[in-house]
């Protein structure tokens, strides 16, 4: 038999709707939306009738007529006018931040932190590349450690960064992501822990949990108002380090995602040597190192041991669709992450690494537009909040890509589900930490134009005007939604 709701059980899920801030048959349709979103409604329910429902909430049968009307039309009811619909989630609702869905028309798209390519820049080195493919061309095609001119370019870089690194050092992934995966599986999984600085990356948590280790969150001190560097809680790694001994540690040190900080070198310095006391390998992610927005001066974390593994990435400095990454390591390691990359795949694409080749030997070229750019961007978006959100405590980004808001109630996933009915998307605030942390806050790209942002902050501005005149929308989900976040 078909599941069906009461109309007495769905008054006792509604509770206290109908504050009068807005009409009553939206105040009734958002609640109803948001019990299904969150799950208290299961999904293929059907919902009691218009008129049961109007006489157990005292109320006329136009109201809740309008209600479902609302909800049919935005697809969370199914069936048509007087029959009874059943609960559903629209196509448009269910993959929130879910990476390659085309977006609706006039929907802006905050849950991600991923900037347009390069341009001609991008361009020209796929044409290149095309003049040097031939040459490879007699080979088979496959090669798991990459293609050499791609290492040595690479390596090279690390070299005039400080780290003296060969080719024979440096292993391409297709991406970052992938990188994450190999060193998670080499290092880590079988319940061993993984210390991570909290908030921290949504896909590296998800990678994290899916390797089969447990996360081991090292909370980040909190910034207050308009705080530039609120920087690492060394003594409290330091000591997790000592006492839990996780395999190993990955940490973003380098403009760091979500907050745009950057850890000093006396920090650095510190922390590898706490990890060489625990046995701890530190994997550290480098993706957005090349974001520096304030001009910041720090080494590699790699330069203060040989034992540090670095990952790095074009995807954020360059190009996302071009997905090249890359592990650094010395000896031993390398040939260990090498072994477990080809239980995983064969190798990269070959045209995607000569392109890479092209643009890492020449990886300033496009970063000076492009940082200045990001300059103007972060401040548009930081007086827009300013403006137009002046609760809301943003934390000034470093560098990267991002800014961490601090917001006036723990709201974060609510606003999340209600956005899209504003013509923005988000990426709510527990998807950064572990155990539904973060609730409180929100990651606000800056990577879109100043006019767009200014679009994207007055939208959540609206949003949030929604959920103060209806503090029963702003209910916490215990566990956030799982769906990828560039």
């Amino acid at each position: 038999m078909s599941a069906s709701l009461n109309p007495t059980a769905l008054a006792r899920l509604l509770g206290p709707w109908n504050t009068g801030a807005s009409p009553a048959y939206r105040e009734l349709a958002d609640v109803v939306r948001l019990l299904i979103l969150d799950g208290r409604i299961p999904l293929d329910v059907a919902l009691p009738s218009e008129r049961a429902l109007a006489e157990t909430l005292g109320m006329s049968r136009t109201t809740v007529t309008a209600a479902y009307a609302g909800l049919r039309e935005q697809g969370f009811l199914s069936g048509g006018q007087g029959s009874r619909g059943r609960t559903g989630i629209p196509h448009r609702t269910i993959p929130v931040s879910v990476p390659g869905i085309a977006l609706p028309d006039g929907i802006l798209d905050l849950a991600y932190a991923s900037l347009p390519a390069t341009g001609e820049v991008v361009h020209r080195a796929f044409a290149d590349a095309l003049a040097d493919l031939p040459a490879l061309l007699p080979g088979f095609g496959y090669d798991a450690v990459g293609i050499p001119a791609l290492r040595e370019a690479i390596a090279e870089r690390y070299t005039a960064a400080g780290v003296p690194t060969t080719a024979e050092q440096i292993l391409v992934t297709s991406g970052a992501q992938h990188a994450l995966n190999i060193v998670l599986r080499t290092l880590a999984g079988r319940q061993q822990k993984v210390l991570v600085d909290h908030p921290t990356y949504p896909n590296a948590l998800d990678a994290i949990r899916a390797s089969g280790s447990r996360i081991l969150p090292v909370p980040l001190p909190p910034a207050g108002p308009g705080a530039e560097n609120a920087g690492w809680d060394l003594d409290t790694m330091v000591a997790t380090l000592q006492q839990q001994r996780p395999a190993m540690a990955y940490l973003v040190p380098d403009f760091h995602n979500p907050t745009g900080r950057l850890m000093s070198d006396l920090q650095r310095r510190r922390l590898v040597r706490a990890a060489e006391s625990s046995g701890t390998v530190l994997v550290v992610d480098e993706t957005l190192r090349a974001l520096n927005l304030d001009g910041g001066s720090t080494s590699p974390l790699a330069a203060f041991s040989p034992a540090v593994v670095s990952i790095g990435s074009l995807s954020k400095s360059h190009w996302a669709g071009l997905r090249t990454g890359w592990i650094r390591a010395d000896g031993d390691m390398l040939s260990r992450f090498i072994a477990t990359r080809t239980t995983m795949d064969l190798g990269g694409p070959v045209v995607e690494q000569l392109a890479a080749a092209r643009l890492v030997g020449s990886f300033e070229e496009p970063l000076g537009a492009r940082l200045s750019t990001l300059r103007e961007n972060r401040a548009a978006l930081l007086e827009l909040l300013a403006e137009h959100l002046p609760d809301w405590q943003p934390e000034q980004p470093r560098g990267g890509l991002t800014a961490w808001c601090r917001l006036p109630t723990p709201s974060s996933t609510a606003l999340t589900v209600i956005a899209p009915d504003f013509g923005i998307r988000l990426a709510a605030g527990p998807r950064f930490g572990a155990g539904g942390a973060f609730e409180q806050y929100l990651r606000v790209p800056f990577t879109l134009p100043p006019e767009q942002l200014e679009t994207a902050v007055r939208a959540l501005s609206a949003a949030q005007a929604r959920l103060d005149a209806s503090p029963q929308l702003r209910r916490t989900l215990k566990e956030p939604q799982i769906a990828a976040i560039a």
